[in-house]
């Protein structure tokens, strides 16, 4: 089956060359019983892809079910995955089966897997291996006959360092690698998503659809999307619902964009002092976003000092802020003498950005723990209504919790 007939029929939009090859990973791994380890960033839109899977194999009669790792709590996760029987817990009133028993010949989808405890890990590594697993509170060994596909938004391998997430199980799920590229890596696919879901929700509010100005469509493909697909189809809702005026130029869409800068940076900052939520969570995501930038920033920086290369210009240094990692941007030219690469002038500016870059990262720390205390403290210290009202998953804030010795 061609790309384009599978993007109509799951719903998926855009023509990006990343994103067609990532279909079509999808479609040619389908016929195989391969586990698939699905990676990218929150929002672009990962849960497409195992349905593809699903449908175009040979289990596609068989159950199809979901599961969100990161939203279950870590003390009910293996009642939830493999079942328990009666009385082996408080609770436990009656047996049940899990969602590895219920999917017995068709697929299973863990999304979030990073977010699952080390012990569960153990238990769905043997699942793999063996096809078996027990119930909580059972010594009988219970077969199954599950397709597993895996999802996350989260750098596995650095939370393999972490002692975090097993090394076994990732190469486990990781048989086949399918990337589903950011919405700021697919340029000419954003306005086509904002078009398509401008109609829709024309159609179900009966309104007249949004419109561009050329002005708008360049402030809308050179923002840095933190939510992705989610915060496009949100900030496209705002608008329809919000702006009377259905053409729409670039100051009215960027006073939709939080923390939007003409340099493509995402600066924390709202011109709409509002406690919305959906921009209190796209906030928190840009915070995570840039100190995660900032790090990997310092770390080819040094690596780059190392291996004896110059310190990077001030220009080079904002190409990797923006995660502009072009070998050439990065390469000296052959046109530069190295007398003015070496300029006074040039290395104050480097130590003036490489300190800035280092007083920010711990800003954004410091910003980061300060949401989460009010956020707390909001909610009484509940961490399953702050982790919500934070966007973020109950088992991160409790890792939040413990990485900044926050007291409740």
């Amino acid at each position: 089956m061609e790309v384009q007939s599978i993007k109509q029929r799951f719903g998926i939009i855009g023509n990006s060359p990343r994103l067609n090859r990532a279909i079509e990973v999808a479609v040619q791994v389908a016929p195989t019983d391969l586990t698939v380890l699905i990676s990218g960033e929150s929002g672009v839109g990962k849960e497409a892809f195992p349905k593809i899977i699903h449908q175009m194999s040979t289990r596609k009669h068989g159950n199809y079910i979901a599961v969100n790792c990161g939203a279950i709590p870590e003390g009910t996760i293996d009642s939830e995955l493999f079942g328990h029987e009666k009385g082996s817990f408080t609770g436990a009133h009656e047996a049940r089966k899990g969602y590895f028993e219920v999917a017995d010949g068709g697929t299973i989808f863990l999304d979030e897997v990073a977010e699952l405890p080390l012990s569960t890990q153990v238990r769905l590594l043997r699942v793999l291996e063996s096809g078996e697993f027990f119930k909580v509170g059972s010594s009988k060994v219970i077969k199954t006959n599950v397709r597993v596909v895996a999802a996350s938004n989260v750098d596995v391998a650095e939370a393999i360092e972490k002692n975090e997430f097993r090394q076994d199980l990732f190469y486990r799920l990781n048989t086949v690698p399918v990337f589903v590229p950011p919405l700021r890596n697919r340029k000419n696919d954003i306005h086509l998503l904002f078009r398509k879901f401008a109609a829709d929700f024309a159609e179900s509010y009966r309104m007249p659809p949004l419109r561009l100005s050329n002005e708008a469509v360049r402030v809308l493909e050179g923002y840095y999307w933190p939510g992705n697909i989610r915060q496009l189809k949100n900030v496209t809702e705002q608008i329809s619902i919000i702006e009377k005026n259905k053409e729409v130029d670039g100051v009215t869409l960027k006073s939709y964009l939080p923390g939007y800068d003409v340099g493509d940076l995402p600066v924390l900052y709202n011109k709409r002092e509002t406690e919305h939520v959906s921009e209190r969570e796209l906030l928190y995501k840009v915070l995570f976003d840039m100190k995660n930038d900032m790090t990997e920033m310092k770390k080819i920086i040094h690596g780059m000092l190392e291996n004896g290369e110059h310190e990077p210009t001030l220009e080079q240094t904002r190409a990797l802020m923006i995660k502009d990692y072009d070998e050439q941007v990065l390469s000296t030219p052959d046109t530069v003498p190295e007398a003015q690469l070496a300029t006074p002038e040039v290395q104050d500016q480097d130590e003036f950005a490489h300190s800035e870059v280092i007083e920010e990262s711990l800003s954004l720390a410091d910003k980061e723990n300060e949401m989460i205390k009010k956020a707390l403290k909001k909610h009484q210290g509940k961490r399953k209504s702050a982790a919500k009202e934070l966007g973020i998953s109950e088992r991160t804030l409790y890792r939040k919790i413990k990485e900044y010795n926050i007291k409740e």
